[in-house]
């Protein structure tokens, strides 16, 4: 009788750890968002002012509003900053040219709502030096941050 317990017992245990929902390891972070950059936070992209502009004849930074949700390297005093990426309708991973080299991401493309995990440096100004398309401008005096290195993160 007491073998059948210990059987029974166990079988229990053996059913119930194989139909447990199995946990999928965290995917590795890239090194070049862990690194560059003095600042490294996790945010939600929430606002997309204006078109991007998608014309190789013209580099430039476009300006969107993020919430941040975790801040990992580097300080940030508010939960929603203003971040500017580089030529924007290109994907971050072939976007690096001669006048902008070290930047990039695996972002292909941005859309709000998305989660991104972003290297960066503040203010843009003194990082990038071209055009800058911020229709927050007179509306917001927070300081723009300049994306180093933008990849996809997981909600």
């Amino acid at each position: 009788m007491k073998a059948v317990s210990t059987v029974l017992l166990l079988s229990l245990v053996w059913l119930g750890a194989s139909c447990a929902k199995k946990t999928q390891p965290a995917a590795a972070v890239d090194p070049n968002v862990t690194t560059r950059g003095s600042i490294e936070v996790t945010a939600r992209l929430e606002e997309i002012r204006g078109d991007l502009i998608d014309d190789p004849m013209y580099d430039y930074a476009h300006v969107m509003k993020y919430k941040v949700l975790q801040v990992h390297r580097g300080k940030v005093d508010k939960d929603v900053i203003y971040v500017g990426h580089y030529n924007p309708a290109e994907p971050r991973g072939s976007v690096a040219d001669a006048r902008v080299q070290e930047i990039g991401g695996n972002v292909k493309q941005f859309r709000v709502g998305d989660v991104h995990r972003m290297a960066m440096e503040v203010p843009i100004d003194d990082h990038y030096m071209g055009g800058v398309i911020n229709k927050y401008f007179g509306e917001v005096n927070d300081p723009v941050y300049w994306a180093v290195w933008t990849d996809r993160a997981e909600k």
